[in-house]
């Protein structure tokens, strides 16, 4: 096939490759996250990719954009129906059963990996994006999400990003009283049905809570001065108290938060307390981490009822906000003079990495060009070696950022280098 008529593959709209400081930055985010979890004790899940499809429909709620949209779902060659993830809480929901793992309360888990929505892409939105998350399941109690919303914060101040966000926090209720909200919903909106969207309108049949997660601007203005569910509680009820014992379990903590009684969130099993963290630096779409309290997903998926909370972040709009990448570890370069010299130079770099010292070989017999790949690779030292080097036992140490130049013997090279270090 002549040149000219071969097309240049490109990766699939909505998705990206992560290679140089993008990976870095996505490897700072996801090992930050991992090891501020660690201190929270959650160990790690990993769930497959794909799972049955029933275990987002069943879940995330016939009426939510994701089920409606998103889903990349696909029959395998068995006729099976299977969905690409599109989120992480009800894969590990499904694990929990899976795995027989209900009767061995709580489980703290953490999760970090790709997901997958057809959505339009955006600024910081893929439709292969990736995310981390934790869920803490077994006990009801406001101070459990309130430790999960503080480990989410721990994240993004570990990450130096707590001061670019807000978290914003309400209380969807328990059953009695999202029982009396929806009835108080369904009678305002009622009054605009002509004027709702045609999804807004489905959804007033199924599920009028829904509504107010509409982003048509004819619904937001409607919704504007829509009944709030708070307005629907008081001291007393149980949800009205298990919010205030949340608030006051953070406000103990320091952590600072301001309430919006407008969060939803996107999926239906959420009850209780819902949280978004939130930032004016990525335009509309500024939700970086959400999460909140679910009742009944553990049920759901086959097992008993259990609660928990958990949140998400997206690692792509986290790494946006990161005042720099985190810089490349700076290897040692090791040079030969000459061909002869080659497969002792190997010997001692290949040395130096089993002792824990980064190190790059350069392979061919030239020390200008190696000394000026070094540089450009960021390197902090060159060894250089020959024939004469070899022969006395030494090696010559340029160290590349002051250019002072030092003959070291070899068998003190790995300390004279973890001392640079």
């Amino acid at each position: 096939m002549p040149k000219s008529a071969v097309t240049r593959l490109q990766p699939p709209r909505g998705t990206h490759d992560l290679i140089g400081e993008q990976q870095r930055r996505h490897h700072f985010v996801t090992d930050t996250a991992r090891a501020i979890a660690a201190r929270y004790g959650f160990a790690e899940w990993a769930t497959p990719i794909f799972e049955n499809t029933e275990v987002f429909a069943r879940t995330l709620g016939d009426t939510s954009d994701i089920v409606t949209k998103e889903m990349y779902t696909f029959s395998d060659r068995g006729g099976e129906s299977l969905t690409l993830r599109p989120e992480g809480t009800a894969g590990v929901c499904r694990a929990l059963v899976s795995n027989g793992l209900t009767q061995t309360l709580p489980q703290r888990v953490f999760y970090a990996g790709p997901m997958f929505r057809y959505e339009r892409p955006q600024k910081g939105r893929f439709r292969q994006f990736h995310q981390i998350g934790v869920e803490l399941i077994g006990p009801s109690n406001p101070v459990v999400d309130a430790e999960v919303i503080a480990c989410g914060y721990h994240i993004l101040r570990a990450l130096g990003i707590a001061d670019e966000v807000r978290l914003e926090i309400n209380t969807l209720g328990d059953d009695e009283s999202r029982a009396r909200y929806r009835e108080a919903l369904v009678a305002y909106f009622s009054e605009f049905a002509a004027d709702l969207s045609a999804e807004s309108r489905v959804r007033l049949e199924k599920n009028p809570l829904r509504i107010l997660d509409s982003k048509d601007a004819t619904d937001r203005a409607i919704i504007a001065d829509a009944p709030r569910l708070t307005d629907h509680l008081k001291p007393g009820d149980h949800a009205y108290d298990f919010h205030d014992s949340v608030k006051r379990a953070l406000k103990r903590a320091g952590i600072p938060f301001v309430e919006n009684p407008r969060i939803v969130r996107g999926l239906d099993y959420y009850s209780y307390t819902a949280f978004e963290f939130v930032t004016e630096r990525l335009g509309a779409q500024g939700t970086v981490m959400a999460g909140g309290h679910y009742e009944t997903l553990v049920r759901e998926m086959g097992g008993p009822e259990i609660p928990g909370v958990g949140f998400a972040a997206g690692v792509e709009r986290l790494e946006m906000l990161l005042a720099a990448p985190p810089l490349a570890p700076a290897p040692v370069f090791v040079l030969h003079a000459d061909g002869k010299s080659a497969l002792d130079a190997f010997n001692v770099a290949q040395g130096l990495r089993e002792a824990g010292i980064a190190a790059e070989f350069y392979y061919y017999p030239d020390l200008g060009g190696g000394l000026r790949r070094a540089n450009k690779v960021g390197a902090r030292a060159a060894v250089i070696l020959g024939e004469d080097e070899l022969a006395r036992g030494v090696a010559q140490v340029k160290d590349l950022a002051s250019g002072a130049q030092s003959e070291v013997r070899l068998d003190a090279l790995v300390a004279s280098l973890a001392e640079a270090r």
